[in-house]
């Protein structure tokens, strides 16, 4: 008998999704244990006789990890699919038989770089705060920021819920460049709209030690070794 793994790492080791996006999966009731829908976390599982269906499509274990940058264009939603039919991340990868799934993701008016992988462990690491990976982004504003909103934004910015300290701060070109290790929800536009400069334009220029670099908008390339393993 093999050795049991929970289901939702299971899932991630699959391809499925990330680990946390797994759990969603799990308390939506789209996952199927044996024939039975399973809505409970932490149910350990045989990987080997287990038959585990998501969608109603069974999954199986990844043979070959892929990993890619991609340059989202604006207007596309970061999903892999989309009830409505609008553009999304998987209008791109149409011709890619492994399923694949993003790590994180930008909303549909912010462009730039976003992870497409099929490895759920790495993309939970990726993604888990307690690892604090680095996003760099260049913000357009529509009235040029002075000095004292930038120094605001240095020293950080109360939210909501809770205080936002970015961990750089640079004017670049007409840009001004924030880095961020957080992954609320619409943070970097929550920061500008506090100090009365909303965003115009949002591009993600860096996760991690991974670049955008000049890979044009929807197109994307192979993460190196490098890339994978010095996240």
């Amino acid at each position: 008998m093999a050795e049991l793994v929970r289901l939702q790492k299971f899932m991630a080791d699959c391809g499925v999704a990330s680990r946390r996006a797994c759990e969603e999966l799990i308390e939506q009731g789209r996952v199927k244990v044996d024939g039975k829908v399973i809505r409970t976390q932490g149910l350990k599982i045989d990987p080997i006789k287990t038959k585990v269906e998501v969608d109603n499509e069974t999954i199986t274990a990844v043979k070959t990890k892929t990993y890619l940058v991609f340059h989202k264009p604006l207007g596309i939603l970061s999903t892999m699919s989309d009830p409505e039919g609008r553009p999304c991340l998987s209008d791109y990868f149409i011709d890619w038989k492994e399923r694949l799934f993003h790590v994180g993701r930008l909303d549909k008016e912010s462009e730039g770089l976003i992870i497409v992988t099929n490895d759920g462990q790495w993309a939970h690491e990726a993604t888990h705060p307690s690892f604090e990976v680095k996003k760099t982004y260049l913000v357009a504003t529509e009235e040029t920021l002075p000095r004292a909103a930038f120094d605001q934004l240095s020293r950080g910015v109360e939210l909501d819920d809770g205080l936002a300290r970015p961990l750089a701060v640079n004017r670049f070109g007409g840009f001004i460049e924030i880095v961020i290790h957080e992954g609320r929800n619409h943070v970097v536009r929550r920061i500008f709209d506090e100090i009365g400069f909303p965003v115009a334009r949002l591009i993600r220029t860096a996760f991690g030690s991974i670049k955008l670099g000049e890979l044009p908008s929807g197109k994307w390339r192979a993460l190196n070794e490098v890339e994978i393993t010095n996240l």
